[in-house]
């Protein structure tokens, strides 16, 4: 009996038997009951179509970021250059580092120009106060 139940086993064992290496369609047409085949069900997220309402949000959104406080990108752009060159009198170190802070937020909001002079007067201000100035 024992000898009976050990090949029951080594036929319900797909592992070791042949019936895992072939096709389940071979596998059901020789009368076996073993299923190899894998089911899965996908979910995916429809596609998110905008409204006109969400894209006038968006737009609004946008011109609030891009005016916030009524600091846009040309009035950074100017507060840091007069801050960089403010920096070339007084406390350079300081100032010089608030002049390129404000220039590179100013470049962020496109005023390039105005950042790009911004920062260099800071960096020249402070390599002038760190190097220069101890000299006097």
């Amino acid at each position: 009996m024992a000898s009976e139940f050990e090949k029951n086993e080594e036929k319900l064992d797909r592992f070791d038997s042949d019936l895992a290496y072939e096709e389940p369609h071979v596998s059901r047409a020789k009368g076996h009951q073993d299923f190899l085949e894998e089911h899965a069900a996908e979910v995916a997220v429809p596609p998110v179509v905008q409204s006109d309402r969400s894209r006038e949000r968006e737009a609004i959104f946008e011109e609030e970021r891009s005016d916030v406080m009524g600091m846009s990108g040309r009035g950074l752009g100017i507060l840091g250059l007069a801050l960089s060159i403010l920096s070339l009198f007084f406390l350079p170190i300081i100032m010089g580092a608030a002049g390129i802070i404000v220039g590179f937020i100013a470049r962020k909001r496109g005023a390039t120009g105005l950042g790009a002079w911004a920062i260099g007067i800071g960096i020249v201000s402070i390599v002038v106060g760190i190097f220069v100035l101890p000299l006097f």
